[in-house]
């Protein structure tokens, strides 16, 4: 599900990084910050309750990241909490990891498979996929025994299943409409 506020906000963080030509820095001490807060339950629950004022988050915010993260995004975390927009972060992060890729033109994906496959067949893979949708294709390898056997790549909206279950369940629908 495509959340607004997440875009507007991630859109507005993407649009100064391109200004100030910061853009992967800010992301990844965004994805820093947002894995630090999602990860640390005190500092989640303080920023995410109602009982801790707007301007105790803030001076909390201005105390840890000062002189450890730009000061743009720094700013960035404050107007989060003016807003009450902290939930969203994780949210804003995913968005604006898909500006990065957009701009770079880097498409991620997984390729699940039964059994781990070795770097040289994932860039191998990552190849071919590269030339078919003329984007950059980084791919994560994930098992799943269910699939017997083959691959299965899932890039975006987009799957491509060359599994053996699938064909398996193919035949099997085959036959029974056979049989019926």
């Amino acid at each position: 599900m495509i959340d607004v506020i997440a875009n507007r906000y991630a859109e507005a963080l993407f649009q100064i990084g391109e200004e100030e030509n910061k853009i992967d820095r800010l992301y990844n001490e965004l994805k820093e910050v947002s894995s630090l807060i999602t990860t640390n339950k005190e500092l989640n629950n303080v920023m995410k309750s109602p009982l801790v004022s707007k301007s105790e988050k803030i001076q909390l915010v201005d105390a840890l990241f000062a002189g450890k993260v730009d000061n743009d995004l720094k700013n960035f975390f404050k107007v989060l909490i003016e807003k009450g927009r902290m939930n969203s972060l994780k949210a804003i992060e995913t968005t604006y990891k898909e500006l990065l890729n957009e701009k770079n033109n880097i498409l991620e994906g997984y390729v699940i498979s039964a059994v781990p496959m070795s770097d040289v067949k994932i860039k191998e893979l990552e190849g071919e996929l590269s030339k078919k949708y003329n984007k950059n294709v980084t791919l994560e390898n994930k098992v799943d025994k269910s699939v017997l056997g083959g691959v299965l790549v899932r890039l975006g909206n987009t799957e491509i299943d060359g599994t053996i279950k699938t064909r398996l369940d193919g035949l099997k629908d085959q036959l029974s409409q056979v049989i019926s």
